[in-house]
């Protein structure tokens, strides 16, 4: 029997001919690439990422078209890297879009680059510098632990790893060094008493050791002297109910864990230092930031702007105001013999946690504008509230740069600056009112933030 001839369907055709017209596309050396004939080759292939615009055929040979058009938007973006800037006037919708996309992916790419150039390396790195400070520090301790007990030299050590966590510069080490020897002398005390009170009683020492194991991870959020309290005491307990209770093993507790605090210190204040000053301007920047981020995305939409995830930018502020206010526990201890700059961190935390405030407000309101009828979007907020973006921006570049000559801005009220929407209509609505009164909460807590941060001060003339 005769073979047959293969079907040659108009499907199989038009793929034999675009795969012709991709090489040509590919080979065809960059400075050539031009003319009408060209760009019509690369309009079609491009439009087979389209899916109305591929043809009829089976879902095989369908996928193939797919490719092409992949193919050629690669081919399109090598040309745009090698060849630069090339003509547009004959692209068509789906070639515009390709190279929308090109250029977005490209965007990113620079971003990335620049955040991998902006990040510290070698011994700049925090992560870098913290284990080569808390290697000097456990070496300390542990040539002073083995110095003060042979079996209880961990003590030191042990005490010195967890000083180091969950800090960042020196104040934070030395802040947390004191809690937990303040925790352990207090607790020291504590297990002399109970062992005294109940060392005859093995339920009720052993009751007391559970309820101690409760309170130290109930109270771990609240307080690190209570957490170190809680370990000692239950420490002294359990050395009673095994019978090996001494009076001097809790006293060399408080030994090693002095050292061990003292090593941490000393290591954190001599080896690649980080001052608590530095700390808190990085996060004090970052707030501000995160601070402007939140009102002008709210307000933009407040004004009739596409819709934000505010949810997401409102809680990257209120860690940033967490780190903050944890950072500067160093500046606002009680201890701390800096009188007038620990009352100068508490009044910018507080400022800051104010206009926060304010700033949820906003966006809690900003979210409601699609589901609520009663709510409507009023396009004049967004002139009212420039003069907030602008000082918010102007305290920033004071904190990250201390030779900036921005100066923040005054004048009259944000409702002022409102004005009526028209001759004769009311000035502002209940719904504008309410958003209003946050705006100039928010606007006179920025503005108080220059006295102490050192902020100059212009006088607007509105």
């Amino acid at each position: 029997s005769g073979g047959r001839l293969p079907v040659r369907d108009e499907g199989t055709v038009a793929l034999r001919r675009d795969l012709q017209a991709l090489r040509l596309l590919v080979l065809r050396p960059v400075g050539q690439a031009t003319g009408t004939a060209l760009s019509r080759v690369r309009n079609r292939l491009l439009g087979y990422r389209d899916e109305e615009n591929l043809p009829d055929a089976s879902p095989a040979v369908q996928d193939v078209f797919r490719a092409v058009g992949e193919a050629a938007r690669a081919v399109l973006g090598l040309r745009i890297a090698l060849g630069g800037p090339q003509d547009e006037s004959d692209d068509t919708p789906a070639t515009a879009r390709s190279r929308e996309e090109l250029d977005a992916e490209d965007a990113v790419l620079n971003a990335d680059a620049e955040d991998a150039e902006e990040k510290p390396t070698g011994l700049r790195r925090p992560t870098t510098r913290a284990a080569v400070q808390v290697a000097v520090g456990s070496t300390l301790a542990m040539v002073g632990g083995e110095l003060l007990s042979r079996d209880r030299w961990y003590w030191a050590v042990l005490t010195c790893w967890i000083v180091f966590l969950n800090t960042a510069s020196t104040g934070e080490i030395l802040v947390k060094g004191y809690r937990r020897l303040l925790g352990t002398v207090l607790g020291v005390l504590a297990g002399i008493v109970l062992a005294g009170a109940v060392g005859r009683h093995t339920w009720t020492a052993f009751a007391l050791v559970l309820l101690f194991v409760f309170a130290m991870f109930y109270s771990a959020p609240l307080s690190y002297t209570l957490v170190s309290f809680f370990v000692t005491a239950a420490l002294g307990l359990l050395y009673t109910l095994l019978h090996t209770y001494s009076l001097s093993v809790l006293v060399l507790r408080i030994e090693e864990t002095a050292l061990g605090a003292a090593c941490g210190v000393i290591a954190a204040a001599l080896v690649l230092p980080v001052q608590t000053d530095r700390r808190t301007n990085e996060l004090l920047a970052t707030v501000l930031e995160r601070l402007g981020e939140v009102t002008r995305s709210a307000v933009e939409q407040l004004s009739g702007g596409p819709p934000v995830d505010l949810l997401d930018q409102a809680r990257d502020l209120d860690q940033a105001l967490a780190d903050l206010r944890a950072a500067t526990q160093p500046l606002t201890h009680p201890v701390t013999p800096l009188r007038a700059r620990r009352e100068t961190a508490r009044y910018v935390v507080a400022l800051l946690e104010t206009c926060a405030y304010h700033a949820r407000a906003l966006a809690a309101t900003a979210e409601l504008l699609p589901t609520h009828p009663s709510i409507a979007a009023d396009p004049r907020l967004r002139r009212a509230a420039g003069r907030i973006a602008h000082n918010i921006e102007a305290i920033g570049s004071h904190v990250t740069d201390e030779h900036s000559t921005a100066r923040i801005e005054t004048g009259p009220s944000i409702a002022s600056l409102l004005g009526p929407a028209a001759p004769g209509a009311p000035r502002y609505g209940r719904v504008t009112d309410r958003v209003l009164r946050h705006l100039q909460r928010l606007d006179e807590g920025v503005a108080g933030l220059a006295r102490p941060l050192g902020v100059p001060v212009k006088a607007s003339d509105g």
